[in-house]
């Protein structure tokens, strides 16, 4: 009896989501095509051009957009930002910080403190228990 692996594929938009790229700025034949595991290990490692141009310039996805803000991405879509941003747009809207990002900049650092604030506290609950 032979055992032969099967080569694990992925739907372009989930190498997308990998990549860090907005499917649809993608090539056609990026889009049309299926991914493997190999194939999406060779673009991280040695990316191509358009790659490498997508995540310089975008357009990028919600999440790199929010990321980039640094804020999250229900927080974009309360400012009122729902379509992918370039890299310029992103860089405006942090010089030009509107009131909606400012707030949702301060509301994300109070998560992350509050989130740090419960790491610590579990940190020193397993701590005492040890």
């Amino acid at each position: 009896m032979t055992s032969h692996q099967s080569t694990q594929t992925m739907k372009p938009a989930t190498a997308a989501k990998k990549l860090g790229v907005y499917l649809e700025a993608t090539p056609a034949e990026f889009r049309e095509g299926v991914v493997s595991r190999a194939e999406l290990n060779a673009l991280q490692a040695d990316p191509p051009e358009w790659l490498r141009e997508l995540r310089r310039n975008g357009p990028h996805p919600r999440p790199v957009v929010a990321a980039k803000l640094g804020v999250s991405i229900a927080g974009l879509a309360r400012g009122g930002v729902t379509e992918p941003l370039t890299t310029e747009q992103i860089e405006a809207l942090k010089r030009e910080r509107p009131e909606w990002l400012q707030r949702e900049q301060a509301t994300q650092a109070e998560v992350r403190k509050e989130e740090a604030r419960i790491r610590q506290r579990n940190a020193e609950r397993a701590a005492r228990q040890d």
